[in-house]
């Protein structure tokens, strides 16, 4: 016979090998496929809710250790129970009856009970074809290298949830990968991945994804970053969140702004945390922008584009009065940024919040870090005063 080789692209997905065989003697033909890649990083699992005819046309890249399920009916086909194939959902409900058909007329000679439960499952999985009713179709391959049809790409598709996971030391077995005897760190996993979340767009509420990541900020601690890109509408957003608990003590971080290389200077400015900058009679209270991690500069264009962009400042709403302070507002803190020296203090209660030093280890002459005492009212907007996390166990204990 004669064997054919052909290396595609898959779009939205990665190259693979189609081989054909035919045999002009006996007319046998046979067709399977082969990741041109490498193993990935990751298992990955897809989930797809089937309630059309055409999903059943959805093209589907199954390799040999991938297994396929159907819960509706609890039919399962096993990894390494088929070769890989590049073929729809109907292809491989198709090739799932031929399967059990194969052996049936012996079965019906030895054993016809067995034979007719046989029989009443193939009907079954035909009449998923029909897509009567709804059904799940989930491929699961712990190689990375399998793929299901998303007809939107690049949109995001409701009805097909993709799922990446940590192979299983079993399954990197199963796969011939050599296993490491040691428990992963949880903790180092989170450094070196990107996790992403699935949320809804805070401008348009359409399905969006949320990126994460945990970042070590030298000096001082662990930190989340979080970002969010809508494709919809094209609103980004992003968002600091302390990796710690809250300090046993409040911050009040004073840098005097002397050059503008100091504009340059990384910020972590958390949720809690309020500005001032004492030359212009400026105060921005705590919960306004949210956590930012950014620089100087970044932070004081925010604080512009938030007097800018609020019409009831400078816009149809404001009056003259108004919109004559605030432009003079501006342009001194357009000075800040170039110019003048100032004060730029950040009061943070929790202490959750930094300004880089940029003469680490060693003292930074132009940054003061003054840590005190928290006040009641502070602790009470952090919500400390009613909290308690020693001794509730036995006292609930007893009460019940």
């Amino acid at each position: 016979g004669v064997t054919r080789l052909l290396l595609t692209r898959i779009p939205f997905f990665k190259e693979i090998i189609v081989s054909s065989f035919s045999c002009d003697s006996c007319s046998w033909s046979n067709t399977e496929i082969q990741s041109a890649g490498r193993i990935q990083e990751q298992g990955v699992r897809y989930a797809l809710a089937v309630t059309s005819r055409q999903d059943m046309n959805r093209e589907v890249v199954k390799t040999d250790c991938a297994s396929a399920r159907i819960p509706e009916l609890d039919f399962e086909i096993p990894a390494f129970s088929q070769k890989g194939v590049l073929t729809t959902i109907e292809g491989i409900i198709d090739r799932a009856v031929a399967g059990l058909e194969q052996d049936q007329p012996a079965r019906r000679a030895t054993d016809s009970e067995v034979a007719k439960k046989i029989d009443e499952f193939i009907g079954k999985l035909r009449q998923l074809k029909e897509v009567n009713s709804p059904f799940t179709f989930i491929l699961d391959d712990p190689s990375g290298n399998s793929f299901v049809e998303n007809p939107r790409a690049p949109q995001r598709d409701e009805a097909l949830a993709v799922t990446h996971y940590r192979r299983s030391p079993q399954q990197s077995a199963m796969l011939g990968l050599e296993v490491d005897a040691r428990p992963p760190d949880a903790a180092e996993d989170l450094r070196d991945e990107v996790l992403q979340f699935n949320t809804n767009c805070p401008e348009c509420n359409a399905p969006a994804s949320t990126n994460m990541k945990l970042v070590q900020i030298p000096h001082f601690k662990e930190v989340i970053i979080m970002a969010t890109n809508c494709d919809s509408c094209g609103h980004r957003t992003n968002e600091v969140k302390s990796g710690g608990a809250i300090e046993p003590q409040g911050t009040r971080i004073t840098l005097r702004i002397t050059d503008p290389s100091d504009m340059t200077r990384d910020i972590l400015k958390s949720e809690t945390c309020s500005v001032e900058i004492p030359e212009l009679e400026f105060e921005l209270g705590m919960g306004a922008l949210g956590g930012k991690f950014t620089t100087l500069e970044g932070l004081l264009k925010d604080i512009c584009d938030l007097v800018e962009k609020n019409p009831f400042t400078l816009g149809d709403s404001s009056t003259p009065s108004r919109t004559g302070k605030l432009q003079e507002f501006i342009g001194k803190l357009q000075d800040v940024k170039g110019k003048s020296q100032a004060h730029f203090i950040m009061d943070d209660p929790a202490g959750n919040s930094y300004i880089q030093n940029v003469y680490a280890p060693e003292e930074d002459p132009e940054l003061s870090v003054q840590r005190y005492e928290r006040t009641f009212e502070q602790n009470e907007e952090l919500g400390l005063n009613d909290m308690k996390t020693e001794g509730y166990e036995p006292e609930a204990a007893s009460g019940r």
